[in-house]
């Protein structure tokens, strides 16, 4: 099976985001198939992202300073209840949500900034649920500083990021 091949540099150069054409590629992956990226910088970040999916990266700086990263299906998969997927975490034991946040329209940091604040004015064992434009990259390590447990995936278009996160000290992750 070949590697699915995936060049973004043309949409970063346009000035465009990326990701939901990364996260479609992703969505085509065939079990064992590999995704061959390339882009402009070092994607790092992604990284983070395709580790929870269960993808090692192996990067290599091209010539003319562009990056190609190679993402391999890992031979062990993230561990249950990372976020990774709503079914990982046992949210069948969490209340339903007490706030909703449409952060889809919403530029960085924002949607990270109002998320934050509205769990700090919740209760402990309360329930929010978020909708984003993307993959919340740099939240998730904030959530995990701060005790909450969460689960996040796209939805079925890929387009829209859903999250849902029990305030510390509430349900079991």
């Amino acid at each position: 099976m070949d590697d699915l091949e995936l060049d973004v540099r043309p949409i970063l150069r346009g000035g465009g985001e990326p990701f939901a054409a990364i996260m479609a590629a992703v969505g085509r992956l065939q079990p064992g198939q590999k995704l061959r990226l390339v882009a402009t910088f070092k994607p790092i970040p992604l990284f983070q992202v395709m580790a929870r999916r269960g993808y090692e990266s192996a990067p290599r700086h091209l010539e003319g300073g562009d990056w190609e990263v190679v993402f391999s299906p890992s031979a062990v998969s993230g561990e249950a209840g990372d976020g990774s997927g709503l079914d990982e975490v046992d949210t069948l034991h969490w209340p339903d949500p007490v706030r909703y946040l449409d952060c889809t329209e919403l530029d960085p940091p924002r949607p990270m900034v109002d998320i934050l604040a509205a769990l700090e004015e919740m209760q402990a064992g309360e329930v929010l649920f978020a909708l984003l434009g993307r993959e919340p990259v740099f939240l998730i390590p904030e959530l995990r500083n701060r005790g909450h447990a969460w689960v996040g995936n796209f939805d079925e278009s890929g387009a829209t990021y859903r999250l849902l996160v029990c305030v510390a000290g509430g349900g079991q992750a």
